[in-house]
């Protein structure tokens, strides 16, 4: 029998279930605006980009830990900006407060309940409540989430789309700053598309491989006749070559193509990765804590991919060092996370972040051992940022 004034509860944590009395609760939440210059300019098909404009959210509990997220809207993606995390942030607080940190699963149908979408925002206060946990339990979220030993992870660098000129210049630079990979973002014209691919090889050769996104900029017409002209090129894989919502095209593109087709903005949840299956409309997915609502749901893309053979990356938008480090814990989470793409945490003029993952020489990437996400924002840098605190 339940004591009173505890609640028994169990709720899911990799392959075992783990029963709690006496859960702590949800005293406060604050939410930083977070607008960090980059170094130059950010450019996809779907626009230019000269801030990393996310915002932030720590969550404060009754026994005193307290967990941070953060997550970078993309107006083109989410439909989600900082003024609306803000506003959408505020009301989803004000409904988690007195709940259990602990039963993430109880918390995320709370913010389901509170209102639909919102996946961007949504991811921040999921990746606050993973590092409650892990800290709870005195543990690197990686292995609360079924992950056994640290490794070194390693990120692709992106070229922006622009002048071929430009996009050679910076793939020679990436090169020979030792990268392991050269990310190149494509999405112009076919022409413009296959010149660029060309030439950026004849500078850095066959051998250092290629990954390409077009970040949905072709027709399926287009992108056939693009793929097919690069099959030489040794490009490791296409990320979403056509518009999102022209995924019933991906399954007879994929089948034309001799490159390996990627989905990333198709594929944001476990319904989209199981359609995406059944479809059999992609050889890998691109798993991203902003597209998911966070851990919770990205763990479910990852468990059908693995057992649909998919290949897996984890990628993430423009999320500093402290977004990125709850990305790297998701990594460590499945050996079967084949590409990582962390590269834009070294985009940024400012680095807010203090702990968190470190970057070493070509491209490595190490992820700290500690409870929870082992990050923390630079308490410098929260007193200067708008802010809402929720009680």
């Amino acid at each position: 029998m339940t004591e009173p004034g505890k609640v028994e509860f169990d709720y899911i944590r990799g392959n075992r279930i783990l029963t709690m009395s006496s859960p702590i609760r949800i005293q406060q939440i604050e939410l930083y605006s977070s607008r960090i210059r980059l170094k130059e300019p950010f450019v996809i098909s779907l626009g230019a980009l000269d801030f990393a404009e996310n915002t932030l959210v720590i969550i404060h509990t009754s026994s005193g830990i307290s967990g941070i997220g953060e997550c970078s809207p993309f107006r083109s993606i989410h439909g989600e900006t900082i003024a609306t995390n803000m506003s959408v942030g505020s009301e989803i607080a004000r409904h988690l407060i007195s709940a259990n940190p602990l039963d993430i699963a109880s918390c995320h149908a709370l913010m389901s309940k509170t209102i639909y979408g919102n996946t961007s925002i949504k991811s921040a206060f999921d990746c606050a409540l993973y590092d409650i946990l892990g800290k709870f339990e005195n543990l690197p979220v990686y292995k609360i989430l079924g992950g056994n030993h640290p490794r070194v992870l390693f990120t692709d660098y992106t070229v922006s789309l622009g002048p071929v000129q430009k996009m050679v210049n910076d793939a020679v630079q990436i090169q020979q700053n030792g990268f392991p990979v050269i990310k190149i973002k494509l999405g112009g014209t076919v022409d413009e598309d296959i010149e660029r691919m060309k030439k950026i090889r004849e500078a850095v050769g066959l051998e250092i491989p290629v990954r390409i996104d077009a970040n949905q900029g072709w027709s399926v017409k287009d992108a056939e006749k693009i793929l097919n002209e690069l099959s030489t090129l040794n490009i490791q894989h296409c990320e979403e070559p056509i518009a999102r919502w022209d995924y019933m095209n991906l399954p007879l593109l994929r089948k034309n193509s001799p490159i390996p087709i990627m989905a990333d903005e198709s594929c944001c949840d476990e319904n989209d990765a199981a359609r995406l299956i059944q479809l059999d409309a992609c050889d890998s997915v691109n798993v991203k804590l902003g597209k998911s609502s966070g851990i919770f749901r990205a763990k479910k893309i990852i468990d059908l991919a693995e057992k649909a053979q998919l290949k897996i990356q984890i990628g993430g938008f423009l999320e500093s060092r402290i977004g990125f480090t709850a990305a790297a814990h998701l990594a460590l989470s499945s050996k079967n996370v084949n590409y990582i793409d962390f590269d834009t945490p070294l985009m940024f003029a400012e680095d807010p972040a203090t702990g968190g993952i470190e970057y070493g020489l070509n491209g490595s990437i190490h992820t700290p051992d500690k409870a929870g996400f082992g990050v923390w924002v630079d308490e410098n840098y929260l007193q200067k940022q708008s802010k809402q605190i929720i009680n």
